[in-house]
């Protein structure tokens, strides 16, 4: 028996695979016995501090560890995956793996979410679950649609004879759209490397109507100060500068030794804990539970995600002499939308991000950081509800 929202509408032009998560038993032991075999690095000052100054401690490492071996299931979370619809299809000569809602209104919207590193499709499941529990197929206002980017969890790899980047992953998700009927028309939405595959999708992609981001990567823009900012501002400028001073050398590793982190980082379970979980302690308002931060970990271990995911980094070493969201070229000029979140680790301020594109939505939240689908779904939907309502009708007026 089919799903509910798992009919996609009339007008997809390309087959669909429906997809259920099984992961072999055989590799769920195989992680068992390397976890139960882990090798831990012997105390040091740095690793013994619990403030995180010099990156993850031994004391949580060994905690997540064992929680891992005893109490996570993933049996469970792949329960609560396949509770929604899942395909593949082949775009382009990569298999892209999807989870969708479709609706059955003839008016309904098309929307794609875009998740970034080290997230994956995980990250939109609340968002998914809370529109689930408020609309019936014959009611939701949206087509949902959230892939696995080239290279995550059960989507193919980028090809192995060829540079590829964001406009590369952006022409397979605009091509995505159109062969599920949505070539008329349909919104972006993105966060981290999510935001700027957005951000070619609107500069690039007729069919992309509408973008709406909650991170927007850049500088300071020329000729800007700090004079007419208030002291919440300043601060989210501040947390950013200290994010590029002690936070970032994760992603020059990714930028500039790709193939090296790959091999260190899939050569063990707790490697991979310690390199994608410190990004989940970091980079949020609230703490996640453990095992939000273990089932992202287990998708990653499991479906080999971490050595092929990283190389949108390289667009950025040796860095170009303009950011791309400063750059006129990668300026949006359809309607924007901001979601600002305190704990984003690019908090930047409002006059800031209207240089980017033609902001026309804008909201301020009290709590949540940088994996804001995870964290605060709830506030995230009604962005994303209240942003559409308010520039669709212009949208399909202007057709």
């Amino acid at each position: 028996m089919s799903l509910p929202f798992s009919s996609p509408p009339s007008t997809a032009k390309t087959p669909l695979t429906p997809f259920k998560v099984a992961v072999p038993q055989v590799k769920l032991t195989e992680l068992e016995t390397l976890l139960k075999l882990a090798k831990f690095a012997p105390h040091t000052y740095e690793n013994s501090q619990t403030n995180r100054r010099y990156g993850v401690g031994t004391d949580w490492l060994v905690t997540m560890r064992d929680l891992w071996l005893r109490s996570y299931s993933w049996r469970a979370t792949e329960d609560r995956m396949n509770s929604f619809p899942h395909f593949t299809t082949d775009v382009d000569g990569v298999n892209i793996h999807f989870v969708g809602l479709f609706s059955q209104k003839a008016d309904a919207v098309p929307v794609l979410l875009i998740h970034g590193w080290p997230g994956s499709f995980l990250e939109f499941l609340p968002i998914l679950q809370k529109f689930k529990e408020e609309y019936t197929p014959e009611t939701l206002p949206f087509h949902l649609i959230v892939p696995s980017l080239p290279g995550y969890a059960f989507s193919s790899g980028p090809p192995l004879e060829r540079d590829f980047g964001t406009g590369d992953v952006a022409a397979i998700l605009d091509q995505l759209m159109k062969d599920l009927g949505f070539g008329s028309g349909y919104v972006a939405q993105g966060g981290d490397i999510g935001s700027r595959i957005a951000r070619h999708l609107g500069v690039d992609h007729e069919s992309c109507k509408a973008v709406h981001v909650n991170v927007v990567f850049m500088r300071r823009p020329d000729n800007m100060t700090d004079d007419n900012l208030n002291a919440f501002e300043i601060q989210g400028i501040e947390h950013f500068q200290k994010f590029g001073a002690f936070g970032s050398g994760y992603a020059m590793e990714h930028g500039t030794r790709p193939s090296t982190i790959g091999h260190v980082v899939s050569s063990s379970p707790i490697a991979l804990l310690a390199w994608v979980g410190e990004k989940f302690l970091e980079w949020v308002d609230d703490p996640l539970a453990s095992d939000d931060i273990l089932e992202s970990v287990t998708l990653y271990w499991l479906t080999e995600t971490f050595p092929r995911a990283i190389y949108t980094y390289r667009q950025n070493y040796p860095p170009p002499p303009i950011p791309a969201s400063n750059d006129p070229r990668w300026y949006i000029h359809k309607p924007f939308g901001y979601s600002s979140f305190p704990m984003e680790i690019a908090r930047l301020p409002r006059s800031w991000i209207e240089t980017t594109g033609d902001l026309v939505f804008y909201e301020q939240h009290q709590k949540g950081g940088h994996f804001a689908a995870l964290e605060r779904p709830e506030e995230l939907k009604t962005d994303i509800s209240k942003f559409i309502e308010q520039v669709w009708p212009g949208i399909v007026g202007a057709k």
